[in-house]
């Protein structure tokens, strides 16, 4: 997954705007301190209504946006915004009110159209009826939507943070069951960090929005009351033309700051409950604000509609709108630009893939792991509710909890040159296992041939070579009726997969493999390894872990494995020698895993007279061992133990094998062709807290 995704076509020409205006950065910040300099500076009419005009805009803008993300994280620049919002709002009100005191005494104008606009508009220059319209507004916004807004921010934050520990449980097991690689790990990772820097970041800009309105109500007031005692202390005005003038303008400065100001809110609340922001302030407010096209054009609409109300600069407004409309315009006219382009980049890409893939040195790649499957079981893995996938990908956790060993992952395709109902498991470019599925139809195990009465297509299962038919779903119940084991298509293939690669793990631990097992160890078992007396303690090491996954042996315990073949390695080089010290240390794991529900090993030995021949065609020199038995003998004791496992293979029972420590591995060597499952243990391998029963034996 990439992690520097390409740019929106908004931010691609905001960005182009921005080098042919100057500097972003600048102009952000020269925005800021205008807004800040808007508190001393004394502004003109004319200044105050194309700031409050422009407050509108942005507020409209901001609502828009919030309508329109589909995730928080998409608008995570909402509470750097809000802040500035916030203070540009109340500058303008300063600015408002500095007017209205200094000029108020010339009449419902001295403050600009705007807000002469809306006395007019709203409350029709009647101060009472605009009175208690403000008094509304401010109840709206700060009773029910600022403190709502709140209320949500601070429980969203704490929510955030309570579970932000569980996401990333979550995505650690999601990494080691091979469901998401690493660079996704890492992108959920940064996604869960920045959602709970968003919800934090609401928490206290939620403040801003209720201080707003706090401070709304603090200036009116001293609006109304500074106004009329200015009128008639210094203007010498009658108490009625005093009231009338400074109640009508700064009920009209309360509404033109309270309606920016309620929308602002509003757009809070739903964002709130939508985390965190990455980059300077001022990339992710413009590219955010102008990413959608749509709500530039909405707020157009929306501006030129203000400036249609009577009172209103309606020029100023249709300007604004205009403005607003072309950016739309270009973000458009960009977007499609950037679809071209991906257009051609894409069918260049095609192209250079297709030139790749006629590449020689390509041919020579081969997958590790690869699951074929012929054309009439495509569905299994093309199909939106598909579990084969998902299945698959399962494997990797399986082997890893019960082996140490990670494989690689599994790639599945189709082949035109199997059958078309056919599928095939390929290790490193090798065929090693292969069965046969019905469509849409279900595995009935039926070793004993029990149920020959129920209609079905009569096959040999693929794993185990058990007798099985297939049937449609309708004889399911009849088959489960009679206590058969039914399988999907699906779980047939898993397990025909585990099986065959429990047979090959020692292929697939490469040398690579290898290095990434140390890798992961603490720094002083890598050194321990690093130090082993070997010409290449790694590939010794890979030998060792290659034997013990031969035998079906776990190797999590990786750290008493490598100290058993430094002890070992210090001894001898045999690798023979040092593979069976090293089972000698996994004694207990060994025991364990053997041992049945009843707490006993149940174990099948070789009768007095195969331990005496044993004996004497061992030999035994150093580290050395020779095993001199003719090879009729050795035909006679397989075809034995043989007929004596297989009594216990019919019930799916294994029991281990025991024999002298000397021929272990030679008894091994000649078991594991004919019963590949059974454990062949030595004395050595016997825990002293092991408690043994004996099943079987083998000859006299």
């Amino acid at each position: 997954m990439a992690l520097s995704p390409r740019k929106p076509a908004a931010a691609s020409w905001l960005d182009g705007f921005g080098s042919r205006a100057g500097n972003r950065d600048i102009g952000f910040a020269l925005g800021v301190m205008a807004i800040l300099a808007v508190l001393f500076v004394p502004l003109p009419p004319v200044l105050l209504d194309l700031g409050l005009a422009l407050s509108f805009a942005v507020s409209v803008l901001v609502l828009m946006v919030a309508l329109w993300v589909k995730k928080p994280l998409e608008f995570n620049s909402f509470p750097t915004l809000l802040l500035v919002v916030t203070m540009m709002r109340l500058a303008l009100n300063i600015a408002s009110s500095r007017l209205i005191l200094s000029e108020g005494q010339t009449g419902s104008d001295a403050a600009g159209h705007v807000i002469e606009g809306i006395a007019q508009f709203v409350v029709g220059g009647d101060y009472i009826i605009g009175t208690v319209i403000f008094i509304i507004l401010v109840t709206v916004n700060f009773v029910v939507i600022t403190k709502g807004s709140t209320r949500i921010a601070e429980v969203s934050a704490r929510f955030s943070l309570d579970a932000m520990p569980g996401k990333q449980m979550a995505i650690d097991a999601d990494l080691g069951a091979g469901v998401i690689d690493d660079a996704e790990a890492r992108a959920r990772r940064k996604e869960v960090e920045q959602e709970s820097g968003f919800f934090g970041a609401m928490d206290g800009a939620a403040k801003f929005v209720r201080g707003d309105a706090v401070a709304g109500i603090i200036i009116t007031l001293i609006n109304i009351v500074g106004g009329i005692l200015i009128g008639l202390l210094r203007h010498d005005l009658p108490i009625a033309t005093a009231l009338q003038n400074y109640t009508v303008l700064t009920i009209g400065d309360g509404l033109v700051s309270q309606i920016p100001a309620l929308i602002v809110s509003l757009a809070a609340g739903l964002i709130v409950t939508k985390g965190g922001t990455e980059g300077a302030a001022s990339e992710a407010v413009i590219g955010q604000l102008g990413a959608s096209s749509r709500a530039l054009y909405m707020t157009a609409v929306i501006v030129f509609g203000f400036g249609l109300l009577p009172g209103f600069p309606l020029l100023l407004f249709a300007a604004l709108a205009a403005g607003l409309a072309a950016t739309g315009w270009w973000i458009d006219k960009a977007k499609a630009d950037d679809k071209a382009d991906a257009a051609r980049e894409a069918a260049v890409s095609a192209s250079e893939a297709a030139e790749a893939a006629e590449d020689p040195a390509d041919l020579l790649k081969i997958d590790t792991l690869r699951l074929e499957l012929g054309a009439a079981l495509v569905p299994l893995i093309g199909s939106p509710d598909a579990a084969l996938p998902g299945k698959v990908k399962s494997l990797r956790n399986l082997f890893a909890t019960e082996y140490g060993f990670l494989l690689p992952p599994v790639r599945i395709k189709d082949n035109s040159a199997l059958p078309a109902m056919s599928y095939a498991l390929v290790i490193q470019g090798v065929e090693i296992a292969r069965g046969e599925l019905r469509p849409a139809m279900r595995l009935v195990i039926d070793p004993a041939n029990e149920a020959a009465d129920i209609p079905g297509t009569r096959v040999k299962e693929p794993t185990f070579g058990l007798s099985a038919f297939w049937v449609n779903a309708a004889q399911v119940p009849q088959a489960e009726a009679r206590g058969l084991t039914v399988v999907d298509g699906e779980s047939v293939i898993i397990t025909h997969m585990t099986e065959a690669i429990k047979e090959h793990l020692p292929e697939m631990l490469t040398y690579g493999a290898t290095q990434e097992l140390i890798k992961g160890l603490d720094r002083d078992y890598q050194k321990l390894v690093s130090d082993i007396p070997n010409p290449s303690p790694v590939i010794l090491t890979q030998h060792v872990l290659q034997n013990l996954l031969g035998e079906r042996l776990s190797i999590r315990n990786l750290p008493l494995i490598c100290e058993a073949v430094a002890e070992a390695a210090a001894a001898s080089k045999n690798l023979t020698f040092i593979t069976e010290h090293v089972r000698k240390r996994l004694a207990s794991q060994i025991c364990n895993a053997l041992e049945g529900e009843d707490g006993f090993m149940r174990i099948v030995v070789p009768g007095g007279g195969w331990e005496a021949e044993f004996t004497q065609s061992t030999r035994v020199q150093g580290d050395e061992v020779s095993f001199l038995m003719a090879p009729a003998r050795v035909q006679d004791f397989v075809a034995q133990a043989r007929a004596e496992l297989h009594k216990f293979a019919q019930n799916d029972e294994w029991p281990a094998l025991l024999v002298a420590p000397e021929i272990r591995p030679i008894v091994r060597s000649m078991i594991e062709r004919v019963s590949p499952m059974t454990q062949v243990i030595s004395h050595n391998e016997i825990h002293r807290k092991a408690r043994l029963r004996t099943v079987g034996t083998i000859g006299p």
